[in-house]
């Protein structure tokens, strides 16, 4: 079941790629069912961790002021979707590997796949809700190429809603200023960035605006965020190790993304550290530590000599 949701997440992204590339949206390769364990309704709220919050005004004001600040950027949305109300709890970052201009993103699909895997890693309740993106200029609502993707899209999600964002940098700045403010239920502004919310649900016309609430929380992709460079370089194999292999578990340090795949004995546990100029691979035994060096390109390939290496000693002990 868990393998299912990860396959419909990837192909969620897939598809939100082409949304946010102006295009309209090819059929699902399979219709997508989820548990139906409470009636869902229409949504009436969004509630954002005060965290997520955080992490997409950070972050659209670190991209304004970047090389590639006239070009529009973005975030997917995982949360919990209750019955009247979606509950954003992490976000993923369009990524340095985004295609984008002033008027598309296209989000980096393998690097948002492989983050959404191991964000469900950490909590299994979590689903993708919706999508930020920015607008240049003062364009804060959705447009007619981003309704022709989405419409088809949110018929994808649970309860067949979703929650859309719109980021402008054309609020009003007060010197001295340093907390946001609410001028409307749907809009919320720090400075001159402003984000705009909506929601659209299947078989609707037009998107509706959408009340957002604050609650102290966590960003709980937000660890991500620092070694998204090293997501984007090794997205493909990793995600393909963790569809082959059983048990793996991740961690995020301030410059490493930690992958640990569980061994039989002698050895208890394989980890690779991936930086961003090389990975390590450790064999954990006992108190013993062990760093191999399976000259390979790709992180699968290493895994698999490494583990091709221990078979064939134990064979001939």
């Amino acid at each position: 079941m868990f393998q299912a949701l990860v396959s419909t997440a990837s192909r969620l992204l897939s598809d939100l790629n082409r949304s946010l590339f102006r295009r309209p949206l090819p059929p699902a390769e399979e219709p997508v069912s989820f548990p139906e364990r409470r009636a869902y309704q229409r949504l009436q709220r969004v509630v954002l961790t005060d965290q997520v919050c955080r992490t997409i005004f950070e972050e659209y004001a670190g991209h304004r002021h970047s090389t590639r600040g006239e070009e529009e950027t973005g975030w997917v949305l995982l949360g919990l979707r209750e019955a009247d109300e979606t509950v954003v709890l992490a976000t993923l970052p369009a990524g340095a590997e985004r295609s984008a201009g002033v008027a598309h993103v296209r989000f980096n699909a393998g690097a948002q796949a492989l983050a959404s895997r191991i964000v469900r890693l950490w909590d299994r309740r979590l689903s993708i809700v919706g999508v930020v993106h920015t607008h240049p200029g003062s364009l804060r609502h959705p447009s007619d190429g981003d309704f022709q993707g989405d419409r088809l899209w949110v018929s994808q999600l649970r309860g067949r809603d979703g929650i859309f964002g719109i980021g402008t940098a054309d609020g009003e700045t007060i010197p001295g200023t340093l907390i946001a403010t609410q001028p409307r239920p749907h809009v919320q502004c720090l400075g001159e960035l402003c984000m705009t919310w909506f929601a659209l649900a299947e078989g609707d016309s037009k998107y509706r605006p959408m009340p957002v609430h604050m609650t102290l929380g966590p960003d709980l992709a937000r660890p991500l965020h620092g070694v998204w460079e090293i997501i984007e370089r090794h997205a493909d194999p990793l995600d393909r190790l963790f569809r082959q292999q059983a048990g793996v578990t991740t961690e995020a340090t301030n410059d490493a993304l930690l992958v640990q795949l569980p061994l039989a004995q002698p050895y208890q546990r394989l980890r690779l550290v991936l930086e961003r100029t090389r990975v390590r691979y450790l064999l954990h035994r006992g108190q013993d530590v062990i760093e191999v060096d399976p000259q390979a390109n790709q992180v699968d390939h290493g895994v698999y000599l490494v583990l091709a290496e221990l078979a064939g000693r134990h064979g001939t002990s």
